[in-house]
């Protein structure tokens, strides 16, 4: 009975001594936190630069979006350029009317390492 044991779990562990020589570990990256859908997140004014923009707004400023998703309440709005990506969350307004608006972005370069917001929203700025 061990030795089926040992043989089913040594499949696993060998092949993460394998994975292990390669040499090539891939890099961590900490994990943006994602918005959840139904409630608008909050993000610091000073971080992001676009924040309360509508969508027509943003659509006049970079262009066509790459995605455009809707889930919920919000609305997200992934705008791609030559050196980074700018994802755009939008929700209306908790209380009354309105229109959508830029509640929370992320930005980060096209191989998925950080970059600042302020550096994304010029260079899709400038691409237009």
């Amino acid at each position: 009975m061990n030795a089926v044991r040992l043989a089913k779990s040594s499949v696993p562990l060998s092949a993460l001594l394998l994975a292990a020589c390669s040499g090539t570990v891939p890099a961590a990256r900490p994990a943006a936190p994602l918005p959840v859908p139904g409630r608008v997140p909050e993000q610091p004014a000073n971080l992001a630069p676009i924040r309360g923009l509508t969508a027509p707004q943003l659509l006049a400023r970079f262009g066509q979006p790459r995605l455009d998703v809707t889930e919920g309440k919000g609305r997200k709005l992934q705008f791609v350029g030559p050196i980074c990506v700018l994802d755009a969350y939008l929700y209306p307004p908790e209380r009354g009317g309105g229109a959508a608006a830029v509640t929370w972005v992320d930005a980060r370069q096209r191989n998925g390492s950080p970059l600042d917001q302020a550096s994304c929203v010029a260079a899709l700025s400038k691409r237009k």
